[in-house]
C-alpha cells in the first residue's frame, strides 16, 4: 500500500447510493469498492485494506455504529465518513465519538461531498507522512514531567551544565532572557537541585505590586503600620527562612527596595513596615529580569552595588528563535501536556510554518499556541490553519519600538528583521533557496549560512 493508493469503501443498504457514489468517484481515480451491509463491509475491509470509508449509519441487522466500532477496533486510524439523514442527530454525534473523521448529511452537496473526501484522504496520508517525524521524537524520549525545562539545542545544554554546576552551592543567580523564555523554570530547576530542595521555596514578582504593596509583601508590617493593618504580618523573607527566594522581574523593584534587599543579600537585618526590631533571615536569592540590567544600571534606573550582588552567576536563556533545533521537542511536550492522552499527529508542513514564525512571546507563546489548537481541533491533526491569527501576525516584521521595549539590542533586532525578511521570501518562492536568493538580490551561499546558523536548513 503507498500514499497513491486512492482506494474508497463505500458502505451502504441503497444500491442506487452505492451506485451513483461509484458513478462521482470512479472518473476521478478512486478505486471504490461496495458493500451492501455490515457483515460484508468488515469482510471487504479486511481483505482490500481500503485508505477510506463511506459508511452509512442507518442499515438494517448491523448497523453503522457497530460497523464503525468494529473497523476502528481493528484499524483506529483509518478515516471514516458517515452518513446520516440527520446531522444533529444523536447517532451522528456518537459516530463523531466513535472515531469518525466527519459525517454528511443525506441528501448532500456534490462539492461538499468530494471536498470531505479529499480532505479525508490528505488525512490518511498525513499518517504515513509523519512516521519518521514520530520516529525521531519518540526517539527523544517522553516528555518531562511537569513543567520542567525542554531542549536539546547547544544553547540549552549549556544552561543545564550551569544549572548543575550552581544549583548544589549557596551562590546568587541573577537569571536574564526576554518574557516567555523559561527563567523562572530555570530558577525552578536551580532550587530542585538545591541543598535547600526541602526547604521553603518562596516566589515574588516585583512587577505585579505598587510600591507599597511589594514593600508589606516581602519584609511584612507591624500592627497599625497604615489602614487595614489590623495585626502583625510576616514577609515572604521571613517565611522563607532557611529557604529560597525567587525574584521575578528584579529590575521592576523600586529604589527603596532595593536598598533593603541589598541588606538581605550582605547578611543584616531589615525592618518590618512599621516597624523598629530588626529582623534577620538566611536565604538563598534567585532572581530574573526580562531586561538587560547593566544597561538599566548605567541609566541609574537600578542600583550598581545591587546588580553586582545579585550577578554572582549569571544564566542567559535565549529567545526561542535563537533555538529553533528545539522547536519539534517543545511541540511533542506541548501536545502531551494538552492532548488528554489523545494521538495527535503533527504534520511536517506544520513544524515548518511553526519554525518560521519569529515568536516575540517565546516559549509561553508557542505553549499557548499549542494548547489553544488542541482545544479548538475538529481532528486528531494540529494544521496550521488551527493556530490561532497571533502566529501569522505581520508585527515582527516593522514593530521594531516594541522590540526596543522589551529589551533587545540594536543587532537582536537588525538579527530578527533579517530572519523574517528571509523567511518571509522564502514562504513566497515556496522555500526555492535559489529564486529567493535572486529574489533578495544575495549569494545562495549567504542564505544558506544565514538559514544553518538558524537550524532552518531542513
Amino acid at each position: 500500500m503507498n500514499d497513491g493508493d486512492k482506494t474508497v469503501l463505500v458502505v451502504d443498504d441503497e444500491a442506487s447510493i452505492r451506485r451513483n457514489i461509484s458513478d462521482l468517484l470512479s472518473p476521478l481515480g478512486y478505486r471504490v469498492l461496495l458493500a451492501e451491509n455490515g457483515a460484508s463491509a468488515i469482510a471487504c475491509f479486511l481483505a482490500d485494506s481500503p485508505r477510506l470509508i463511506i459508511l452509512d449509519i442507518n442499515m438494517p441487522d448491523m448497523n453503522g455504529l457497530d460497523v464503525l466500532e468494529e473497523i476502528k477496533r481493528i484499524n483506529k486510524d483509518i478515516p471514516v465518513i458517515v452518513f446520516t439523514a440527520f446531522g444533529t442527530s444523536e447517532r451522528a454525534i456518537k459516530a463523531m465519538k466513535c472515531g469518525a473523521y466527519d459525517y454528511i448529511e443525506k441528501p448532500f452537496e456534490l462539492d461538499e461531498f468530494l471536498l470531505i473526501v479529499e480532505r479525508a484522504f490528505q488525512y490518511g496520508n498525513l499518517l504515513n507522512e509523519v512516521k519518521q517525524l514520530r520516529t525521531l521524537i519518540d526517539s527523544s524520549g517522553p516528555a518531562m514531567p511537569g513543567d520542567y525545562i525542554i531542549g536539546k539545542s547547544p544553547k540549552m545544554q549549556e544552561i543545564f551544565k550551569l544549572i548543575g554546576r550552581v544549583a548544589p552551592t549557596d551562590a546568587t543567580v541573577l537569571i536574564q532572557g526576554e518574557s516567555g523564555t523559561g527563567k523562572e523554570l530555570v530558577a525552578d530547576a536551580i532550587q530542585r537541585h538545591s541543598k535547600l530542595h526541602d526547604k521553603p521555596y518562596v516566589k515574588i514578582n516585583c512587577g505585579a505590586l505598587s510600591e507599597s504593596l511589594l514593600e508589606s509583601e516581602i519584609f511584612g508590617h507591624e500592627k497599625g503600620a497604615f489602614t487595614g493593618a489590623f495585626a502583625q504580618r510576616k514577609g515572604l523573607f521571613e517565611i522563607a527562612d532557611g529557604g529560597t527566594v525567587f525574584l521575578d522581574e528584579i529590575n521592576s523593584m523600586p529604589h527603596s527596595l532595593q536598598v533593603k534587599l541589598l541588606r538581605v543579600l550582605q547578611n543584616q537585618p531589615f525592618f518590618r513596615v512599621g516597624g523598629d526590631k530588626p529582623v534577620e533571615v538566611n536565604v538563598r536569592i534567585l532572581a530574573s529580569s526580562n531586561k538587560d540590567i547593566k544597561p538599566e544600571v548605567e541609566a541609574g534606573n537600578f542600583r550598581e552595588d545591587l546588580y553586582y550582588r545579585l550577578n554572582v552567576v549569571s544564566i542567559y536563556v535565549p529567545p526561542l528563535r535563537d533555538r529553533m533545533s528545539d522547536m519539534v521537542i517543545l511541540i511533542q511536550h506541548f501536545v502531551q501536556k494538552y492532548g488528554n492522552d489523545r494521538k495527535i499527529i503533527i504534520p511536517p508542513q506544520t513544524i515548518k510554518k511553526l519554525k518560521n514564525y519569529n515568536w516575540p512571546g517565546n516559549v509561553r507563546e508557542l505553549e499557548n499556541t499549542i494548547h489553544s489548537a488542541l482545544v479548538t481541533a475538529s481532528n486528531e491533526v494540529l494544521n496550521i490553519d488551527q493556530i490561532p491569527s497571533s502566529a501569522n501576525d505581520d508585527v515582527n516584521k516593522t514593530d521594531y519600538i516594541r522590540m526596543i521595549d522589551k529589551g533587545m539590542s540594536f543587532k537582536e533586532i537588525i538579527t530578527a528583521v533579517e530572519k523574517r525578511m528571509i523567511h518571509d521570501s522564502l514562504a513566497k518562492f515556496e522555500y526555492n533557496q535559489s529564486k529567493t536568493a535572486d529574489y533578495l538580490q544575495i549569494n545562495r551561499r549567504f542564505l544558506y549560512s544565514r538559514l544553518k546558523e538558524w537550524n532552518d536548513t531542513d
